[in-house]
């Protein structure tokens, strides 16, 4: 891994201009409704940024190459997120060892102290190096602030922010200021990921899930205010995923229970659910996660996870060239889609890059390693998938050392950005 340097923190702008080519990229009408109404304050402009951040195809092809000397087990593990069972560090760093994974996600049920993230994380990256693997491990989290963040002022010294839909309302150097500073709090706990933000445009008269996890009901300032979070993650040196395309905020369904059904019209979702990802895209986001969501005008009665359909739209339509992620796939929204290994293989061969918490880790990789052996799984395939998931664990790498070092006294220093970003919101609602 990079070392890292000393010296002030950097901001994004320039980390960018620093690296330089190391650092460049590959290659609104809401849907109407009672809730709808003009926004309190003007809605924060999704623009692209100059340089997006992102690996460039030299890079994504090195890695491609990296992953194809890989052995089956190694290349399968290396696209897997696992699911922790409690808080002990010598499991997170067995299971990486044992499987190869690419990293793990740590939940409330992971979380004990700072210490133990620490030591959970130092854990993984040892296993990571210990695999033989240049780049670092992945360690991730749910952060989004209110309902779903699991290091905060409850759990430890973390900084309590409040939900996104007060980011929703707020001017976007606030809140860009606020989540970078979340970024720097994660970093300083042993975390590379964040999978957050939520770009859902909630229809509060529908929406069962995402309520106050959304920025609000329109697009344009849903979009404005996850590409401001976006770049605030990237300040702090944490690569963020968007999610939950293409959309989980219209949704009469959880699917943590049960798969929903979006029955709106392409056109439609192309006017109201998909702006917020387009504009993410546009400005370079690393990550965007999957939704278990039967889009019916894409590919009826399929999870967009494990739809073809889905992953030519964000690819193709939407022009998104990084890692896509599945949502966690122990979720009973996949239940007819099959078994843990199924679930794993059936997401890697519509297209997804990366499996976030499977329902039995083992299970996933061994079914990934057999698809992989018998030609039920192309090896190309795999081998993109990996890459780009080893040039993006690279990218983290550069940016973290780029942006200069954290330490646990870090901890805790975001309490006047997530206080100014509550101010602002409640000021302008």
């Amino acid at each position: 891994m990079t070392p890292r340097p000393t010296g002030r923190p950097l901001t994004r702008r320039a980390v960018l201009a620093g690296l330089g080519a190391a650092l460049v990229t590959a290659g609104c009408a809401a849907r109407p409704g009672k809730d709808d109404a003009p926004s309190p304050t003007p809605a924060p402009t999704p623009t692209a940024f100059a340089h997006p951040w992102g690996p460039g195809p030299e890079e994504v092809a090195a890695a491609t190459r990296a992953a194809a000397a890989m052995s089956p087990e190694e290349v399968a593990g290396q696209v897997i997120v696992g699911r922790l069972h409690g808080t002990d560090p010598r499991e997170a760093a067995d299971l990486v060892s044992e499987l190869h994974l690419a990293g793990v996600m740590i939940t409330g049920s992971s979380v004990a102290s700072l210490e133990q993230v620490r030591a959970l994380s130092a854990g993984v990256h040892a296993a990571v190096a210990a695999d033989g693997r240049d780049w670092p491990g992945l360690v991730s989290t749910d952060n989004e602030g209110g309902a779903v963040q699991r290091m905060s002022g409850a759990d430890g010294p973390w900084t309590t922010f409040p939900p996104f839909a007060v980011a929703g309302r707020a001017p976007a150097d606030v809140v860009t200021t606020a989540y970078a500073a979340m970024a720097r709090e994660l970093r300083a706990s042993g975390l590379t990921v964040d999978w957050a933000p939520v770009a859902d445009v909630t229809v509060p008269d529908q929406d069962v899930t995402i309520g106050s996890r959304s920025a609000g009901t329109d697009p344009a300032r849903v979009s404005g205010t996850v590409v401001a979070a976006m770049e605030g993650f990237l300040d702090g040196a944490v690569l963020p995923a968007v999610k939950h395309f293409p959309g989980h905020g219209a949704l009469t369904t959880d699917s943590h229970e049960a798969l929903p059904v979006q029955d709106a019209t392409a056109a439609e979702l192309r006017a109201h659910d998909l702006p917020p990802f387009r504009a993410a895209v546009d400005a370079g986001v690393p990550m965007v996660m999957l939704g278990h969501v039967d889009v019916t005008a894409w590919d009826p009665g399929v999870p967009a996870s494990v739809s073809p359909a889905a992953y030519r739209v964000l690819r193709e339509d939407l022009g998104f060239s990084g890692v896509a992620v599945t949502d966690s796939l122990g979720m009973g929204a996949l239940g007819a889609v099959g078994g843990p290994g199924e679930v794993a293989v059936a997401a890697l061969e519509a297209g997804a890059d990366l499996l976030l918490n499977p329902a039995d880790n083992a299970a996933a990789q061994a079914a990934v390693v057999a698809a992989i052996k018998d030609g039920t799984l192309d090896r190309a395939r795999v081998d993109e998938a990996a890459g780009r998931v080893i040039a993006l664990l690279r990218h983290q790498d550069a940016l973290a050392a780029a942006a200069g070092p954290v330490g646990p006294e870090d901890v805790g220093g975001a309490a006047p950005a997530a206080a100014a970003l509550r101010a602002a919101g409640e000021a302008a609602g």
